[in-house]
């Protein structure tokens, strides 16, 4: 059974974002938590925590089931582009430069392996 935990309104442009988000697609979670922990990026914090958030999930969804026993994977993670700040910038000579402070809503869904997909197919993406 799946969970996904959602995060909106993140200050932080949506190209910065899917640069990490495409570092953990396919993985499994402890894998990717190792990968986000030592990742540099901005946005690595914030989609550890993101994905903490969506095994937690899972944990609710499933309290019969251990965790350790349970083969979590990051079936699907998408950034879309939230709102934008619209500001302006004095410039030279009387002009003004528009200043966009762009924002993004990530979306992670966290997936068994033995449901649905089998763990070569997981294999794969993660030597990929």
């Amino acid at each position: 059974m799946e969970a996904i935990a959602r995060l909106n309104n993140v200050p932080t442009s949506p190209r910065k974002m899917r640069l990490v988000a495409d570092l953990v697609r396919g993985k499994r979670v402890g894998h990717a938590l190792s990968i986000l922990k030592f990742t540099p990026n901005h946005g690595s914090i914030k989609l550890e925590k993101l994905l903490l958030s969506a095994v937690a999930n899972w944990q609710a969804k499933n309290p019969d089931v251990k965790l350790e026993d349970a083969d979590l994977y990051v079936k699907t993670i998408f950034v879309d582009e939230g709102r934008m700040l619209k500001r302006l910038r004095p410039a030279p000579q009387g002009r003004a430069h528009r200043i966009r402070k762009r924002s993004n809503h990530v979306t992670l869904i966290v997936d068994e392996v033995n449901t649905g997909v089998t763990a070569d197919e997981v294999e794969t993406t993660e030597n990929n």
